[in-house]
């Protein structure tokens, strides 16, 4: 899919040509708290891999309407509970208000179903350490949409690039997040803290997951992290700015940097880019546009000890996080995340968040 019309990351929600691992009713779900946009892309990844969408539930009205009218197979519910209560349903996908996806994911869970959410996951490490707890005591699934990853082809064929050794071992990971405010098209909760978790803890998230998964790491220092309010002075718990710095547990460092100042005058929501530097060769992506170039996302550079090139990936890798997200639950296996890896990338966006300093 070209995200160069999409002018905000809320409305980032991916298709692809469906690859079912399922068949017809094999694999319920439904959808609850449709708070944030996200919540489209979740749904379109799991329809794609095969399975149903069979309930939705939110207590806005507006927003089910909306919902319907893009899944019209989806009954809806009263309320959670009835949700709950199928035995049908395997999954549940949300896309709660931040501070509310903990609680939200420890009910379910504690129902019998897999949680998927949209990240940020959690807004405190007390939060997290709740989920673990019961994980531990139920065996369900915690999983979280980290779609700058996994609904991003380029990452996707980054991530399998790195597994094959292509640019040796890598030592390095630098990750950009620019976003588009869109200031007023957001939600009052959008601006604040409480309820968003600071701007490392939501969109630095996306960014301490690639670390993870390109590095091989499994634990992290945050060695610095800093944040920052520059240009929106009338919602002063607002932060537009933040970056950080993570030493992982093999050696390998993390330079991140998100932010809210994606101008007017780009095609897109954010000019997104990860470099991952190895011991034989680099990896640049710029995920979704190629600035004054290319219009379309998923551009792969690549520098190796045998030449330059460019791959423009789009419609060539796919979305397989779903399909095996499917499988996994069926199974109870760990092929698309493991649940640590979910749970690391949440407490490092979180002790980021904890460790920095105010510098606007």
């Amino acid at each position: 899919m070209s995200t160069n019309q999409i002018s905000s990351g809320a409305t980032y929600a991916p298709t692809a040509e469906a690859r079912k691992v399922v068949e017809s009713g094999e694999f319920n779900f439904a959808a609850a708290y449709l708070d944030h946009g996200h919540i489209y892309g979740q749904c379109n990844g799991l329809i794609e891999a095969g399975a149903e969408l069979k309930w939705v539930y939110d207590p806005d009205p507006k927003k089910i309407e909306a919902f319907v009218a893009k899944y019209p197979q989806a009954k809806i519910a009263r309320s959670l509970d009835e949700i709950l209560a199928d035995p049908a349903i395997q999954l549940v996908s949300a896309a709660a208000v931040p501070c509310d996806r903990g609680p939200l994911g420890c009910r379910v869970m504690a129902a019998g179903k897999d949680y998927f959410t949209d990240k940020t996951p959690f807004t405190s490490l007390n939060q997290l350490d709740q989920a673990k707890a019961v994980v531990a005591r139920t065996g369900r699934k915690y999983m979280v949409y980290f779609s700058e990853r996994l609904h991003v082809e380029s990452a996707m064929y980054a991530t399998d690039l790195v597994a094959a050794g292509a640019i040796g071992k890598v030592i390095q990971v630098i990750g950009l997040g620019p976003h588009r405010l869109s200031k007023a098209s957001r939600p009052a909760w959008f601006f604040e803290k409480a309820k968003f978790g600071g701007i490392l803890t939501d969109i630095g998230s996306h960014q301490f997951e690639q670390f993870l998964t390109y590095t091989g790491a499994t634990d992290a220092t945050v060695t610095q992290a800093a944040v920052g309010n520059f240009a929106n002075p009338d919602k002063p718990e607002f932060e537009d700015f933040g970056e950080a710095s993570l030493l992982g547990d093999n050696g390998t460092s993390n330079y991140i940097r998100v932010d809210w100042f994606t101008p007017a005058g780009l095609g897109t929501w954010g000019d997104g880019r990860t470099v991952i530097l190895g011991t034989k060769g680099y990896i640049e992506l710029r995920k979704y546009l190629d600035v004054a170039r290319d219009k379309t996302g998923d551009n792969v550079y690549i520098v190796d000890e045998t030449g330059e090139r460019h791959v423009n990936v789009t419609g060539q890798v796919g979305f397989r996080f779903f399909g095996q997200l499917i499988l996994d639950c069926l199974n109870r296996t760990e092929t698309a995340m493991t649940q640590a890896h979910a749970f690391k990338a949440a407490e490092l966006c979180l002790r980021a968040q904890l460790a920095a300093r105010r510098i606007a």
